[in-house]
């Protein structure tokens, strides 16, 4: 009898290690959902920091093609001691001409958001303006919405 009790009481310790460990291996449902809200909470940063960095970039893409027209508006300048009229506006850059067989221009770019680049002469400063409006496509605005233009990144210009 004792040996019989022994060894239930064996057999009945080590179920109570296997349940434990079992309990162990598991985890509890509160704990499944502090580690839900830590990975939406990296996410939401994630998030945030590459929209973030998609703006700024479509940002520098407009400011680099500002500057490519107004170096071709001053290639104008120079070939026809004048800047296009703003009936002529942007597109004149690309169109063929004795001097430049493609245009001095191969073709006129869109802004980053997909509208024409603005394009005035006289410009409120200098001989012209070239400018974006940002992805509103409205005068004025912050952030992605933040106006580019010619006189903010300091072009210089030969005419006027």
């Amino acid at each position: 009898m004792y040996w019989q009790n022994k060894k239930q009481r064996n057999v009945t310790h080590a179920q109570s290690r296997r349940h434990i460990r079992c309990r162990r291996a598991a985890f509890t449902l509160v704990e499944l959902m502090v580690v839900i809200v830590i990975l939406g909470l990296l996410s939401g940063v994630v998030t945030m920091s590459v929209r973030s960095y998609l703006i700024r970039s479509k940002q520098n893409v407009a400011k680099m093609e500002i500057s490519k027209i107004c170096q071709a508006l001053e290639t104008f300048y120079t070939t026809y001691d004048r800047y296009p009229k703003n009936q002529e506006g942007l597109p004149v850059l690309s169109q063929p001409s004795d001097e430049f067989a493609e245009g001095i221009l191969t073709f006129v770019p869109s802004d980053p958001w997909g509208h024409p680049y603005e394009y005035v002469s006289p410009g409120k400063t200098k001989p012209y303006d070239v400018s974006c409006y940002g992805a509103d496509h409205r005068e004025g605005g912050t952030a992605a919405d933040k106006d580019i233009t010619s006189n903010e990144l300091g072009q210089r210009s030969r005419g006027g």
